[in-house]
C-alpha cells in the first residue's frame, strides 16, 4: 500500500460547463484532471464534496449528478458568501480543488418497491435531484414517484430542463408551486408545506424525502407527521451544516452526531434522538 492520502488535500478538477439556474444559483459540471480518477470515481446518491477555490477557501455541496451518469460531476452553488461568490466568478476551463465523496447517502436499497415522495424548496432540490435521476435510471426498482417542488417565484426554480422532462413523463407526478401569485404562472400557488397538506399523499408504503430552507423543512416535517408518515419513513439532508467534511473541525455537530460523518442524510427518527434545534 502507498502512503495514506491526506484527507485535507484536494484533487484538481476542471470546470467543463456552467449553467445559470437562477440569478443567484449556478450549476458547475466538473471533471477530474486525472482521467483514471474520473473513470474510477465512485459515490452514492446524497454524498457531498468540498469544492475549494484556491486562495479563497472551500465549501460543501452535494454531488447532484447521479452515479448512473458519470461523464461529469455536477454541483449547484448559491451565491451567499466569499467562497460561493468566488465560484460564481469562475469560467469554463478554470480549475478547482475537490475532496469527495464525503458523508453518508440516501438509503435507496431499502426504498426498493416503495412509493417515493420528494419535497424540495429552492436549491434544496439539488440533493433530491441526484436521487430522482438515479431512481429514474433504475425505474423498475421503485413504485410511484411524486415530486413537489417550490420556490419564491418561477425565476427561482432550479433545473428547468429537468422539470420540463419530469413534467412530461407519465411515470412521474410533478407538482410545482410558487409562494405568491406571479404573472403568467398557471400552476400551484402556496408555500410547500401547505401545498403538501392540500395534496394529502397517502403514507402507505411511501418514503418521503425533503430538503429546502430550514423553515420549509421544519413545517414539511410537521405536515408529513400530520399526514400519518412514520418518523423512519421521513428523510432529510443537512449538508448545509457541514464544514471540514471529515469530523475534525467539530463545527457541524448536533449533540454527539457530526453531520459530515454521521450524515448529511438523516431520518426524522434519527433527528428526534438528537438535541432539538433548528435543522
Amino acid at each position: 500500500m502507498g502512503p495514506k492520502k491526506n484527507p485535507y488535500l484536494p484533487e484538481i478538477v476542471t470546470v467543463v460547463r456552467i449553467i445559470e439556474e437562477t440569478p443567484t444559483i449556478k450549476s458547475l459540471q466538473v471533471v477530474f484532471d486525472d482521467p483514471e480518477r474520473m473513470k474510477n470515481f465512485k459515490f452514492e446518491p446524497g454524498q457531498v464534496g468540498q469544492l475549494s477555490v484556491f486562495g479563497v477557501g472551500e465549501a460543501t455541496f452535494v454531488i447532484n449528478s447521479p452515479p448512473t451518469r458519470k461523464e461529469y460531476l455536477q454541483f449547484s452553488v448559491m451565491k451567499v458568501g466569499e467562497v460561493t461568490s468566488a465560484i460564481h466568478e469562475l469560467h469554463e476551463g478554470d480549475k478547482l480543488g475537490l475532496r469527495a465523496p464525503l458523508g453518508n447517502w440516501f438509503p435507496y436499497e431499502s426504498m426498493k418497491g416503495r412509493n417515493i415522495l420528494f419535497i424540495g424548496g429552492g436549491i434544496g432540490l439539488a440533493p433530491l435531484r441526484t436521487l430522482i435521476l438515479f431512481m429514474l435510471d433504475n425505474r423498475k426498482d421503485y413504485g410511484r414517484i411524486t415530486i413537489l417542488y417550490g420556490a419564491r417565484t418561477p425565476i427561482d426554480l432550479c433545473y428547468k430542463e429537468d422539470l420540463k422532462d419530469w413534467g412530461s413523463r407519465d411515470d412521474v407526478d410533478l407538482v410545482l408551486t410558487v409562494d405568491n401569485e406571479y404573472p403568467g404562472w398557471d400552476k400551484k400557488v402556496g408555500l410547500v408545506p401547505n401545498v403538501l397538506l392540500e395534496m394529502a399523499p397517502k403514507p402507505d408504503n411511501t418514503v418521503a424525502i425533503t430538503c429546502g430552507p430550514p423553515i420549509m423543512i421544519k413545517y414539511t416535517l410537521i405536515a408529513l407527521s400530520k399526514l400519518g408518515f412514520k418518523d423512519e419513513d421521513i428523510i432529510t439532508t443537512l449538508e448545509r451544516r457541514m464544514k471540514c467534511g471529515i469530523g475534525l473541525c467539530g463545527r457541524c455537530n448536533i449533540g454527539s452526531k457530526y453531520v459530515c460523518k454521521d450524515g448529511p442524510v438523516f431520518s426524522l427518527a434519527q433527528l428526534k434522538s438528537l438535541p432539538q434545534e433548528e435543522y
